[in-house]
């Protein structure tokens, strides 16, 4: 016994001319559903075209059934044209929305999009023409854009792909290698403590030897006053005095060059 055939493999003309006409009069599923068993093969020719080298093969085939769907929806035989001569392009003009629209790695806007196409289209035109590579003031005048709007878009167009932080590049001639994470610097927030250090440092010259003793055990070792105090062979008491006026002379000190500043 002969395997039951499926809609791609029996879809004659004619039955795909039926099964439009039942989907667009009666929003027949069944009529849907063989149209797009019929039709699977070259949506996923047109994907595969448009996806090379591209990690959204899937997203785009999607986008290619709804270009299929919305070409059921709108043909009319009356065009005088075959389904599939009508079908084709507006499967490609989805896809190329989706692409356009979807699939940068940065936000750009929608005339910096629509302007690239046209600036790649014009520079292989005038390429011919002038046998030479065209200035870009040759490519504004020809697109009747300004210049500025025509460099803007060629610098876009290198923000439609980024690099994940693991991308792997060559890192000497014996074939290492690092991602972009290792190279990429960070912020080092000992930075903003530079100025600090340099304004401490000189306010420290206003103190006396033994005020700079005392700072250096209790805020800088981390000393209690009574350990400091027998270090330096005096008591707590004095420790605290000397400690307070230390201060006192740093804050003024401080104060001065953020006044002067």
């Amino acid at each position: 016994m002969s395997r039951e055939q499926s809609p791609r493999e029996t879809g004659t003309k004619d039955q795909v001319l039926q099964w439009i006409k039942e989907f667009q009069e009666n929003n027949d599923e069944e009529a849907q559903t063989n149209l797009v068993l019929h039709y699977e093969r070259l949506v996923h020719s047109i994907a595969r075209k448009y996806s090379s080298g591209k990690p959204y093969y899937e997203d785009i085939v999607q986008v290619g059934m709804l270009g299929l769907l919305g070409a059921i929806r709108r043909y009319d035989p009356e065009f005088g044209k075959s389904f599939e001569a009508f079908a084709v392009p507006t499967i490609i003009g989805e896809i190329k929305r989706f692409l356009r629209d979807k699939t940068w790695a940065v936000h750009v806007p929608r005339r910096i999009k629509e302007l690239g196409p046209r600036i790649k289209a014009t520079v292989e035109t005038l390429t011919t023409e002038l046998q030479r590579s065209p200035l870009v003031s040759e490519i504004a005048e020809h697109l009747e854009v300004d210049e500025e709007s025509v460099l803007e878009a060629m610098e876009m167009g290198r923000s439609y792909q980024a690099l994940s932080m693991d991308h792997t590049l060559e890192a000497d001639s014996e074939g290492g290698t690092v991602t972009l994470f290792d190279i990429i610097g960070s912020t080092d927030g000992e930075y903003e403590k530079t100025d600090q250090r340099l304004i401490v440092s000189n306010a420290l010259n206003v103190l006396s030897e033994r005020e700079r003793q005392i700072i250096q055990y209790t805020y800088i070792e981390q000393l209690s006053q009574k350990e400091t105090g027998e270090r330096l062979g005096i008591s707590q008491m004095h420790v605290s005095r000397l400690q307070r006026k230390a201060i006192k002379k740093l804050q003024e000190a401080i104060l001065s060059v953020g006044g002067a500043s």
